[in-house]
């Protein structure tokens, strides 16, 4: 019997998880949304594994898991700006990266071919610091650790790799179509 569908599985559950980690955080139970959140990284990186391990890649799991990632990204920036634990201006920068990714994604599938996902280098180290910081905004909301200018010195970071690979992403992606790739 062929496991080829358990990342995807996985992928699904991590999908399902977003709405109960921000529902925690928006009632205050920020033990419970960093054990989820945790869940959710944890499971990330099991299904990676068993992607890669096994070979069992499918179309659907190539969407399926930047979509999970997307989400519970998009969601605890959203949340944790309506809370008031992180500025908005950052959330909406973070966001606004990501709507150009997921446009500029979409409209190459239609308009040149179907895209691989083929994260960059920087938008790795930009989802790391993303998540990195999101658990510190969630830890120090809920127990008072880590201190502020840890938060704010890896918001900068987060800032500055927004920024940087949101511009990677549109110029490679721009050349990529330009010579019909």
């Amino acid at each position: 019997m062929s496991l080829i569908w358990l990342p995807n599985a996985i992928s699904l559950m991590r999908i399902a998880l977003v709405a109960p980690i921000l529902m925690l955080i928006l009632n205050g139970s920020f033990g419970w949304a960093l054990a989820l959140f945790w869940l959710a990284g944890f499971s990330d990186g099991v299904d990676g594994y068993l992607a890669k391990r096994f070979n069992w890649h499918t179309r659907l799991g190539a969407l399926l898991d930047p979509v999970a990632d997307k989400l519970l990204v998009a969601g605890l920036f959203i949340t944790l700006a309506y809370t008031g634990d992180i500025p908005v201006w950052l959330a909406a920068t973070v966001i606004l990266r990501d709507i150009v990714i997921v446009a500029g994604a979409t409209a190459y599938n239609f308009l040149v071919q179907p895209v691989q996902g083929e994260p960059t280098r920087i938008s790795k180290l930009n989802t790391a610091l993303q998540l990195l910081f999101l658990l510190f905004v969630i830890s120090r909301a809920g127990f008072g650790w880590p201190d502020e200018i840890s938060i704010t010195v890896l918001g900068a970071s987060v800032l500055i790799t927004v920024v940087i690979s949101g511009i990677d992403y549109v110029l490679s992606w721009s050349r990529r179509a330009r010579r019909g790739e």
